[in-house]
């Protein structure tokens, strides 16, 4: 992992002054202690206090993911990003817009598991830190590395812009992690494995709205008009009349999108490209697209796709 400290910023925000936070004592200043409740069994005084190492630790929270950020602790944040990237969600309690946007941090500052933390900062009880942070309107959120503060947001973002902006921070901050499973892919995909072809197109579309590049989103929404194509069809004569009519566009099309469902998706490559070599005008334009389309359904990784490509420009030119 490279040091998070050297790793240059991801944004183009100026240098924030945090000296003004820093306690001129050596010796770091103590989290607030929540007041003392007595435990239901014992009736004794319970521990109040975060779990050690991570001041501020959100009640009923993993203290690995959220934590309450003031400025009493806030060196202690600040040296804990040296070596795990935070996020600071500045909000208020009257802030409408804060109420949409850090439910959403919070989710996700679980899905990652640790892999960055989310720190909550009230603005009302934390003024300086508002103040040192230049907010000027709510919720903002921030992120910490290496001690250093890089660019953020300010606003409500879709779901997949707040997960590509999290991704930059990890990268910046030299971190490696797997992503974590998206929700909105997850409801798509069994909407197509269970039939309802209209809800996976809306919930694919939906997808591709707020994240144009989601290469997974237009597999499914590639599948979902596959599905479509073939829906009644025999797939025994499909491919039958295919074989007897080998220079009709609409049979080869139809032939190769039954060859993909049946884990045959190089014959349906190799028979589309063959078509385009003996087509022209309107037609050929339409395999082409056609084969596109099913290059959609399996993937850019795929082997199969890349030689196909390679034919298919060969084919082409």
């Amino acid at each position: 992992m490279s040091d998070p400290r050297t790793t240059p910023s991801i944004f183009t925000r100026g240098a924030v002054d945090l000296s003004a936070l820093r306690p001129s004592a050596p010796a770091r200043p103590a989290a607030p202690s929540a007041p003392a409740t007595s435990s239901p069994a014992t009736g004794a005084p319970a521990a109040a206090t975060p779990p050690a190492g991570v001041p501020g630790a959100v009640p009923g929270v993993s203290p690995e993911t959220i934590i309450e950020v003031n400025e009493a602790n806030f060196q202690s944040v600040l040296e804990r990003s040296l070596t795990t990237p935070i996020l600071l969600d500045f909000w208020a309690d009257w802030c409408e817009p804060c109420k949409q946007l850090s439910p959403v941090l919070e989710r996700l500052a679980g899905e990652y598991a640790g892999a960055w933390l989310l720190g909550k900062v009230d603005v009302d009880s934390n003024p300086r830190l508002a103040q040192v942070f230049r907010v000027q309107g709510i919720p903002m959120v921030t992120a910490v590395i290496g001690g250093q503060p890089v660019e953020g947001f300010t606003g409500v973002l879709p779901e997949a812009q707040i997960r590509q902006y999290i991704d930059a921070v990890l990268k910046a901050a030299g971190v490696s992690v797997a992503a974590p499973e998206d929700p909105r892919l997850d409801a798509a995909d069994d909407a197509l494995m269970t039939g309802d072809l209209d809800a996976a197109e809306a919930a694919y579309r939906k997808i591709l709205a707020e994240s144009p590049a989601d290469a997974a989103a237009e597999a499914g929404l590639a599948q979902v008009e596959l599905y479509r194509r073939i829906s009644g069809a025999d797939p025994a004569a499909v491919l039958a009349k295919a074989e007897a009519n080998p220079d009709d566009v609409e049979s080869q099309r139809l032939a190769a999108d039954i060859e993909v469902l049946s884990g045959q998706a190089a014959d349906a490559y190799a028979r589309l490209v063959r078509l385009v070599k003996r087509t022209s005008g309107e037609d050929r334009d339409a395999v082409r697209k056609h084969l596109l389309s099913l290059f959609s359904v399996a993937g850019p990784d795929d082997p199969a796709v890349a030689g196909a490509r390679r034919a298919l420009a060969s084919a082409l030119f």
